[in-house]
């Protein structure tokens, strides 16, 4: 794989465009995720349909740009205004915005953009050692096997989303049952297009991906306009005290692995590894009662974690086909719409292919810090943007993204209707995540269920004779088993350890 990753390398460098897109997709990226209001997941959803006149491998570094750079971007807004711009930077206000409000800002600044280019690094070395022997592991699998991963990634998003288990699920199956409309490919019969010629193509996942991460989110925005942001105008020193580096190291390390970790797990995503991250630093550091105030660690270790998330999720979505977050998702449709379908035959049919993403998200980590640097002053100012001008060129970006992907109106149709459902799905509380997994899963869930049923001749047992089947199977049993039996368990572990400490 390293010679893969030289040989597209070395291309990019000769072709300046490339380089050019790289560069273009980092500024881009930075600029979307710093502002409130335009998550990782909706800059890659907009600024899509801007590769469809691309190569496959132009288009990826284009969107590994954003992708990276769009995650930096987000903790840039936490520290100065005290708004995270992305979901994976609400840890990192906790204490970049007191250290910002000490007239320290600029050392805020530039610990996220440490932490984030390590953790990206680190996220990159661990994709490119682990996902070969993954996907070759997975080119054991079959369609039992498939199956049941597909039904492991669908678990473990309802499992892990916000809120309670049910909504999740209840959000994925209305995925799983958009990915029904249209034709089936078994019998070529017409299924939920009530009727309409316009549907029996299917449902896009491009539209629904601008509709449901960008529309609704400008939705939102539009609900909480009136919000006043008070920007931190004094950065203060940019880099920080001789040795304070070295402290830091550590944090930086551990923040990594907890992203990469997490990162993995389908659907699982940046909150949870930020989440985690932090009260980890929180427990292990010695100024751990300070956390709140303004503690570099408490920038450090989260900023890596959501860094090294960047690698983690796109272990799962190469090597197995399931996403491990939205933003993966929305990077799914890229593939799948330049005729790449994100799986183990990937490595071993397009294995150029994959050492250029691996290329593109190196050359995202070089621009990032370099930008990041020279242009660190000039983060003020683009905050202080009105919101309503970014609300307006939002709009229209969604809605000539959805026409552009064919030309036609239905699109444009089917991406006002997932807005105004990602709206009311965000104010009942239910996860939108699951719905796009859903849309994405639920054909290779229905393709791989019915390879398997007709060669087990009918038979359910079919998931259980086969170890790794069946493993995964009970896998996502546990999973939606537990949050019931959680309440319980603990009350039994408690009820045990109180009776050890009376008859000690």
């Amino acid at each position: 794989m390293l010679a893969d990753f030289l040989a597209q390398f070395a291309m990019v460098l000769a072709e300046p465009r490339l380089l050019g897109l790289s560069a273009l997709g980092v500024l881009l990226g930075i600029v979307f995720g710093c502002l409130p209001g335009i998550s990782s997941t909706m800059s890659l959803a907009i600024l899509l349909p801007v590769t469809y006149a691309l190569s496959p491998q132009a288009a990826m570094i284009f969107l590994m740009a954003v992708f990276s750079a769009s995650v930096y971007g987000g903790s840039i807004s936490a520290i100065l205004i005290n708004i995270p711009g992305t979901p994976g930077a609400i840890v990192t206000q906790l204490d970049g915005y007191p250290l910002a409000r000490k007239g320290r800002a600029g050392e805020a600044l530039f610990y996220s953009l440490l932490a984030s280019t390590v953790g990206g690094v680190l996220g990159l070395a661990v994709l490119m050692l682990v996902a070969p022997f993954v996907a070759g592991a997975a080119m054991q699998f079959r369609s039992p096997e498939f199956a049941m991963a597909t039904v492991f990634g669908l678990t473990m998003l309802a499992y892990s989303t916000p809120g309670s288990t049910f909504r999740g699920l209840l959000s994925g199956s209305i995925g799983l049952l958009c990915g029904m409309v249209g034709f089936d490919a078994t019998t070529d019969v017409a299924r939920f297009d009530f009727g309409s010629s316009m549907l029996q193509n299917g449902i896009e996942l491009v539209p629904v991906t601008i509709g449901l991460f960008g529309l609704a989110e400008v939705m939102r925005n539009i609900d909480g306009a009136a919000a006043v942001q008070q920007v931190t105008a004094r950065l203060g020193r940019l880099l920080p005290a001789k040795g304070e580096i070295r402290r830091l190291w550590p944090s930086m390390l551990r923040g990594s692995a907890v992203g990469i970790t997490v990162g993995a797990i389908p659907a699982a995503g940046s909150a949870i590894a930020v989440a985690v991250s932090y009260a980890q630093e929180q427990r292990l550091s010695p100024r751990g009662r300070e956390f709140g105030t303004g503690v570099p660690e408490g920038i450090t270790g989260p900023e890596s974690a959501n860094n090294a998330c960047v690698g983690g999720a796109l272990i799962p979505m190469m090597t197995l086909g399931i996403p491990g977050d939205t933003m993966t998702a929305v990077l799914m449709g890229a593939l799948l719409i330049h005729g790449l379908r994100p799986g183990p035959l990937l490595f071993a049919e397009h294995a150029g292919f994959v050492g250029a993403v691996y290329v593109a998200l190196f050359l995202a980590l070089v621009f990032t810090a370099v930008f990041g640097l020279a242009l660190m002053r000039q983060f003020v100012r683009l905050l202080q943007t009105p919101s309503h001008v970014l609300l307006v060129i939002i709009t229209l970006l969604c809605v000539v993204g959805a026409f552009a992907i064919r030309n036609n109106m239905t699109d444009v149709y089917v991406m006002l209707a997932f807005g105004v459902v990602g709206y009311l799905m965000y104010a009942l509380a239910i996860p939108v995540a699951p719905l796009a997994f859903g849309l994405i899963l639920g054909p290779l869930l229905e393709e791989n269920l019915r390879r398997s049923l007709v060669v087990g001749d009918g038979s359910w047992l079919i998931f259980l004779e086969r170890p790794l089947a069946a493993a995964l199977l009970a896998l996502s049993l546990a999973a939606l088993v537990y949050p019931a039996l959680a309440p319980a368990l603990r009350r039994a572990w408690t009820a045990r350890s109180r009776g050890r400490k009376e008859s000690a």
